[in-house]
């Protein structure tokens, strides 16, 4: 019987001791603020389980410890989208035309002088080209069938250094004014349109073939 008291004695000392144990353990939580949401043990470490993961006692605010806690995610504020890029600025038009000018206009019958008429149908021309900044003006010299190749080769090619010439007078750059000449090559009249030899009635017949074609490039100046 004695034996008996005494092992119940025994047992129940032991169960007092332990929960003197856990309830220091719980006195050592509530002193601890920065653990006070964990279960600690008397030396103020964390109670984990046997998977590693702490006790929390259900008591204070849930602070963090990275022994518990994983570390907190940082979101990225989105960034916003770049704006798009300005349209390009628009760029002058292109621009080009063709004119085509009577050679006896501007000269006389088989000469390369030009004539006060031949100005003024030049100076017709500057006028419509005030609405272009030319990159390039072609003129072309042009004659008709009589003659041998090689003069109404000259010819043609002295017409167009004459128009040339004229347009430098009024401002025009040289180099922007290329010339050439095709002789009696590139005749507008048709074969058979001017039979017969040569004659005061076939030279106007053949008069749309004397011409000089001056051809612009460049771009329209902006209103």
């Amino acid at each position: 019987m004695s034996n008996s008291i005494t092992k119940k004695q025994i047992s129940l000392a032991v169960s007092c001791a332990l929960a003197l144990g856990l309830l220091s353990g719980a006195a050592v939580a509530q002193t601890n603020p920065a653990d006070a949401a964990y279960v600690t043990d008397g030396r103020g470490a964390v109670v984990k389980s046997g998977f590693g993961l702490c006790w929390h006692s259900g008591f204070g605010p849930a602070v963090y410890n990275p022994e518990c806690d994983p570390a907190p995610v940082k979101v990225a504020e989105a960034t916003p989208p770049a704006p798009p890029p300005p349209p390009p600025a628009a760029g002058p038009t292109p621009a080009g035309g063709k004119v085509t000018l009577d050679a006896d206009t501007l000269f006389d019958f088989d000469k390369a002088v030009l004539r006060p008429a031949g100005k003024t149908a030049l100076d017709d021309f500057l006028e419509q080209m005030k609405s272009i900044t030319p990159e390039v003006i072609i003129a072309v010299g042009h004659a008709d069938r009589f003659g041998s190749d090689a003069y109404n080769q000259s010819l043609s090619e002295r017409r167009a250094a004459s128009v040339k010439t004229y347009l430098m007078s009024k401002g025009v750059e040289a180099n922007r004014v290329h010339t050439e000449g095709k002789g009696e090559m590139q005749p507008v009249t048709k074969a058979g349109d001017c039979a017969g030899a040569k004659s005061a009635k076939v030279i106007a017949c053949l008069q749309p073939d004397r011409r000089v074609e001056i051809e612009v490039v460049g771009t329209r100046n902006p209103k």
